[in-house]
Formats: C-alpha cells, structure tokens, sequence
C-alpha cells in the first residue's frame, strides 16, 4: 500500500508524546486538521461580523456627529480592519475553492492556519479598539484608554499565555 492509503502512526506537530499517536495516513491527518481550522474560522467568522456589523451602523446613528476627530479616526480605523479581518477569515475557503482537488490539501492546511492566525489578530484589534471607542463616546476618553489597555491584556493572557503555560505543563507531565 502506499504511504497514502495505509495507515501508521503520526505525531502532530511539536509533540512527541507517545499518548498523542494517531493511527492515521496523511491524508487524514490533513482532512482532519483542515476540519478543525473550518470550524475555528466558523467561530471566528461569526464573531468579526457582528462586530463589523455592529462598527458600519454606527455611522448612521444620530449621535454620530457628535462624535470628535480622535473618535472619528478610531471608527474609520476600526471600519477598515474588521473588513480586512473579515476578508482575512474568508481566504481560507477561497484558497480552497481554487486549489480543490489539486491535491494541495498541505498546502492549503498550512496556509488556511497562518490565516486563521492572523485573522484572530484582526479580531483582538477590533475588539480592543471598538471597547476604546464605545468607553471614549460614553463616559470619556481616558475610560475609553483604560477599558481597552485591560482588553487587550486579558486578550494576551487568555489567547498567548495560556495556552503557552497549558503546553509547558503538558509536557512536564509527560
């Protein structure tokens, strides 16, 4: 059989302990991988277009022309990337519109998961800065600051050091 077709044990990337192995050929192993990088940008998807939908009517709410310069070019700022986090967590799906059954599924999985990175980039940005402008319109600009510097710690510590000490401690235990 080929390597393709017969199964035998694969270590994922950057962990070789032994309770990890999977009896799975390549090729399932990429199939498998590029389900869950589909259901992660489903999640994230629908996260960065609410939050994109919630950023363009904002610009057609009567207190718009209310808002001061600084809060204008946090809104446009914040217009733009979440419409490029958007196209960010679509590329993905694109990639694989284009290059299916071209037998780049390596390919695909590999460049699919650099996009879901940064597209989880574009959404700590968004969420970070749209928390920054909803504290700066309602109670003021340093509680705008303040609201998102802790955003974005608690985004660090939730997504980066947690997962990075999760990981550290797996590999003491095994």
């Amino acid at each position: 059989m080929s390597e393709h077709t017969e199964p035998h044990p694969v270590r994922e990337k950057n962990n070789d302990q032994p309770g990890y192995r999977r009896q799975e050929t390549e090729s399932e192993r990429l199939d498998r991988n590029w389900n869950e990088i589909l259901q992660e940008l489903r999640v994230t998807q629908t996260g960065t277009q609410i939050l994109t939908g919630f950023l363009l009517t904002v610009a057609f709410q009567s207190r718009f022309t209310d808002l001061d310069q600084f809060q204008i070019d946090v809104y446009l700022i914040l217009v733009v990337i979440a419409a490029l986090t958007t196209v960010l967590g679509l590329t993905p799906v694109v990639l694989h519109r284009r290059l299916f059954r071209q037998r780049a599924k390596d390919t695909i999985v590999m460049i699919a998961n650099r996009f879901l990175q940064a597209t989880l980039v574009g959404v700590a940005i968004v969420l970070t800065g749209t928390l920054i402008l909803i504290f700066d319109v309602v109670i003021g600009r340093e509680a705008g600051l303040v609201v998102g510097a802790l955003a974005l710690v608690a985004i660090v510590a939730l997504w980066l050091l947690t997962p990075g000490r999760a990981h550290r401690r797996q590999r003491r235990a095994g």
